[in-house]
């Protein structure tokens, strides 16, 4: 189905080996939305040895899910002439997808790789920011929406310990685990995200700026479900 003339476009499917399957599809006429912003990845960035991914650093995929990425960016740029609003997104949490899960259930880890830090977003903090967009139809190029603190992922789990009222899992370092490719591919990236753009451009701030009030968020929001 193909949005009405004057909608705000915003596309989330992830890309396949032949970029966005939406931009194949539709990208004929994107001339007829409001806006069209899509949603990419800071992976796209590939290992910057824990410095700062800014809104205008060059692009270096280091896997090939993100070279995906990169060429879904590029097939919604020509077809917007430019226009588009791409969104890079880093780890994201919430309700339901958070270190509380693992934890409960016994399977939470604390992998350690010195130096390592990862930028995060809260859900809530996304929903926002893509509102403040969709406010601003002008506004195109690049955006970050992250938290302002690039963090550990162990101290991202003892802070939910915590919360929870529990003993973290000890540390365990980078090579002694048995974790999957997949899971030990993020590790082979390490970067600092900024959002500075985003706040000059757009007004918006994160509600969670790092993963401590983002955390307790979750847990209370998870508690005042009737389902828990």
């Amino acid at each position: 189905m193909v949005p009405p003339e004057g909608a705000h476009w915003l596309i989330t499917l992830p890309p396949d080996a032949d970029g966005c399957p939406a931009a194949r599809v539709a990208g004929h006429l994107a001339g007829q939305a409001a806006s069209v912003t899509y949603l990419s990845t800071t992976g796209v960035y590939g290992d910057l040895g824990g410095g700062w991914a800014m809104e205008w650093s060059p692009v270096n995929p280091g896997s090939q899910r993100s070279k995906q990425r990169v060429l879904a960016e590029t097939q919604w740029r020509e077809a917007t002439d430019g226009a588009v609003r791409v969104v890079r997104l880093p780890g994201i949490y919430g309700p339901g997808r958070s270190p509380f899960e693992k934890l409960r259930n016994g399977t939470a880890t604390r992998v350690v790789k010195p130096g390592q830090v990862f930028s995060r977003v809260h859900v809530d903090d996304i929903a926002s920011g893509l509102e403040a967009l969709m406010l601003r139809p002008e506004a195109r190029g690049v955006f970050h929406l992250c938290d302002d603190l690039a963090a550990p992922p162990q101290d991202v789990t003892a802070s939910a310990a915590g919360l929870l009222g529990i003993e973290p899992p000890p540390e365990t370092p980078l090579d002694e685990t048995d974790m999957s490719a997949m899971a030990r591919s993020f590790y082979a990236e390490c970067k600092r995200v900024s959002n500075a753009r985003a706040k000059a451009a757009l007004g918006w701030r994160p509600d969670y700026p790092s993963y401590r009030e983002g955390l307790a968020a979750v847990l209370a929001a998870e508690q005042a479900s009737p389902s828990r």
